[in-house]
């Protein structure tokens, strides 16, 4: 006599069995909480940011509201502006009066500009984004294919040549600093064959050098790690059985390779973005580019703390919302990751 094996189990045993509609609610939960918990490491890094930010500034020589009124103004006119910004109160009621600002996004007006920093930044800050965000559009774009070509035309072993060829070029490209780049750009094609302006943001033309200056070494180092991600992955079975069926070889790649490239893809997105963002510094500079970077350059000369510290904050809020995105599209991707976010 057989016994029916869903009979044998016990009541509870039964009731205790996955669903499909419980795992959802699991997997929802897990999401939630995981989200939960960046945005409390999202509030302590904010937190960090803008202490380190108030007392970085705080620590450059020289004294601020001289620079501003300059040298022929008297001390007793220096004494009461410093005096009316509250200079010469205590440490720890300034940082109070800098966190009672910060939350309501008043960041005080700057010395220099005479102007709100707020306004400042919101007229800025556009210029700087489309800066980073087409550069790091230029580096995904550039950086997976050719990390996943150059992974598919040395994978075991061969072609040595071009190993040593891209290996060298990348290493060199990658290890060149972006203010080098730029200068050679403006002076190839800019000073020497009049292709691109030399500076300003006017029209699509000028976005070229720029864009190119941040994104030649970060793209080449990227490209290494692509490459050495994409070797991984050509060696896992499902690689060796897709190419046993004669497969194309666009689809092998781009079809199944590069999926699974994503997530690591993404990561290193994060890092690139945190870097692209403290490139624009030096970048705009050189090309004269009208945001954030050369604003906070002239700040920081000019002793200009307002102005000098809220551009550091944005900096930072920038990094740290972008990888939060990428964090919950990693988890979106691989729901396992927030298993292993503890």
């Amino acid at each position: 006599m057989t016994t029916d094996p869903i009979r044998a189990l016990p009541t509870d045993d039964f009731a205790s069995q996955a669903t499909p509609s419980r795992v959802g609610r699991a997997g929802g939960r897990q999401l939630g909480a995981f989200i939960l918990r960046r945005l409390a490491r999202l509030a302590y890094s904010v937190i960090a940011l803008a202490t380190v930010a108030f007392l970085m500034i705080r620590l450059i020589p020289g004294d601020p509201v001289r620079n501003a009124l300059g040298i022929n103004a008297t001390a007793a006119v220096v004494e009461r502006q410093r005096e009316s910004l509250g200079l010469n109160d205590p440490l720890w009621m300034q940082y109070l009066d800098f966190w009672k600002g910060l939350l309501t996004w008043d960041l005080g007006d700057s010395f220099s500009l005479h102007l709100p920093v707020t306004t400042v930044i919101e007229q800025r800050l556009p210029a700087t984004l489309e800066l980073t965000f087409l550069s790091l559009a230029v580096v995904l774009l550039v950086s997976v294919p050719l990390g996943i070509l150059a992974a598919a035309f040395t994978r075991g072993g061969r072609r040595q040549f071009i190993d040593v060829a891209y290996t060298t070029m990348s290493g060199l490209l990658a290890v060149i600093p972006e203010f080098l780049i730029g200068v050679a750009l403006v002076y190839l094609f800019a000073v020497q064959s009049h292709v691109f302006p030399v500076a300003g943001r006017a029209g699509p033309s000028s976005y070229v050098l720029p864009v190119l200056a941040l994104s030649i070494g970060t793209a080449a180092a990227v490209s290494r790690i692509v490459r050495v991600e994409a070797l991984t992955v050509f060696q896992q079975d499902y690689m060796r059985t897709a190419r046993s069926k004669r497969m194309p070889r666009r689809r092998l790649y781009f079809r199944h390779a590069l999926p699974n490239l994503m997530t690591s893809s993404l990561t290193i997105a994060g890092i690139v973005l945190a870097s692209l963002v403290a490139g624009t510094v030096l970048t705009e500079t050189i090309f004269s580019w009208p945001g954030l970077g050369l604003t906070i350059v002239d700040a920081v000369r000019s002793k200009d703390f307002p102005l000098a510290q809220g551009i550091v904050i944005v900096y930072g809020l920038i990094v740290l919302v972008a990888n939060l995105i990428i964090d919950i599209a990693l988890v979106c991707l691989d729901p396992r990751s927030a298993l292993k976010d503890t």
